[in-house]
């Protein structure tokens, strides 16, 4: 993801298992990218991605059937596509995280 997207000056995220392995974070400090975690059991330090989860379970995950694991990670990618691209967020006074997003390159 380095390699194909910008690389970030920073990344934050929870204490999961998947952020704290060695190789990950050997990954993120050999790029350079600043590493952020919020304290371990305080899911109000995260709330902006948590309140993405919250949607996309309510919004895709809780109201489809998928067929196996491919079904699921292809509804996923075109929910995302959706979410950042078409749908109106109201903290973003009804733009899109890509209308913000591209903008800032400018």
């Amino acid at each position: 993801a380095l390699q194909h997207y910008h690389k970030p000056s920073i990344f934050n995220s929870d204490q999961g298992a998947q952020f704290t392995a060695n190789a990950f974070t050997g990954t993120l400090k050999q790029a350079e990218v600043k590493i952020s975690m919020d304290g371990r059991g305080r899911c109000y330090d995260n709330i902006f991605i948590e309140r993405l989860w919250r949607s996309i379970k309510y919004e895709l995950i809780y109201l489809k059937a998928f067929d196996d694991g491919n079904h699921l990670s292809q509804e996923v990618s075109t929910w995302f596509r959706w979410y950042n691209r078409q749908r109106p967020h109201q903290s973003l006074n009804n733009r899109t995280p890509d209308e913000i997003y591209y903008e800032s390159c400018l």
